[in-house]
């Protein structure tokens, strides 16, 4: 029997995340809300392009075929349009084979404070203002920025990368750092607390909801020897050794064990995503996206020391 809503794992996107709608975005923009709604209308017919949300969004909707009897996973959308311009994106959704069922069409009002009503453990936008006010009000949300190459790779598994620090992990340590501005003593404070966790980042509902569905796709390749597992988790993080133990103890502590872990101590972050390929990456500082969204979709999540700073 499928879980209610309640139990499931429950991520909220819009619609300019999830599609394409660059062009008509730009059109509401110039010429306001009516001639806009008119476009949609006009424009029913034509299949807008996959937005830069669309790969995670279709390779997490697949754990529902695999699981097909609980069916735990649940993607709803919420967004800003108006009904009408609405039947467009339901119709991208049916062309596209996306098992969404449940939308939300706003009429210009805020999308995120509906997120409670849903149980999502995430929003995805591509409106960066709406999605630091999101956070600032406590709901998990990420500003999707913009990818040149959307990921077509044949296979169905979905390959999900997260830095540490202001996404899974508070940004006590990124406060130690940023105020110190000193790796040395950074280094020492982390040895030091090695064996205390983290308190959890505004994402870490979602990596705990993720890795239960990573712990039994492990005990089917356990039983099944030719199972390929259909969800990869990586950590990337700036990390590095000594301050690797608190990190690999604070995961411990949840339940959470990364199938890769890469401790760059420097190394740019898009020189390992352009090889493990993930459909989704979240990180906290947008300096370290904006090069790796050019080929990897990629997701800033506005808390933290570092993003008060700016």
């Amino acid at each position: 029997m499928p879980y209610p809503i309640e139990n499931k794992l429950v991520v909220a996107v819009s619609s300019t995340a999830l599609f394409d709608f660059a062009t008509e975005h730009d059109l509401y923009m110039q010429l306001g809300v009516d001639q806009f709604r008119a476009y949609q209308r006009n424009h029913r017919t034509e299949i807008p392009a996959r937005g830069a949300a669309f790969p995670f969004i279709q390779r997490l909707l697949n754990l529902n075929r695999i699981y097909s009897d609980e069916h735990p996973i649940e993607v709803v959308i919420l967004s800003r349009n108006h009904a009408d311009a609405g039947l467009r994106v339901m119709d991208a959704v049916a062309h596209y084979g996306l098992e969404i069922s449940r939308s939300f069409f706003l009429a210009g009002q805020l999308p995120y404070p509906y997120m409670t009503a849903i149980g999502a453990v995430l929003y995805l936008s591509t409106n960066s203002e709406e999605v630091t006010q999101a956070m600032a009000k406590g709901y998990p949300a990420g500003y999707v920025l913009p990818c040149e190459t959307i990921p077509e790779e044949e296979d169905q598994q979905l390959r999900i990368a997260f830095d540490f620090d202001g996404v899974i992990a508070s940004d006590e340590a990124e406060v130690v750092y940023q105020e110190s501005n000193n790796l040395d003593m950074f280094h020492e404070h982390e040895r030091r607390l090695k064996d205390e966790p983290l308190q959890a980042g505004p994402l870490m509902p979602l990596l705990m909801k993720i890795s239960e569905f990573q712990r039994l796709e492990r005990q089917k390749a356990q039983t099944m020897a030719a199972y390929t597992q259909a969800l990869r988790i990586a950590i990337v993080t700036a990390r590095n050794a000594p301050a690797h133990e608190r990190l690999i103890n604070t995961l411990a502590s949840a339940g959470i064990d990364a199938d890769e872990l890469f401790l760059l101590g420097g190394i740019e972050k898009k020189k390992v995503l352009d090889i493990l390929k993930p459909h989704i990456f979240f990180d906290d500082q947008i300096g370290h996206l904006k090069p790796a969204s050019v080929s990897t979709p990629s997701v800033h999540v506005p808390f933290g020391i570092t993003n008060h700073a700016s």
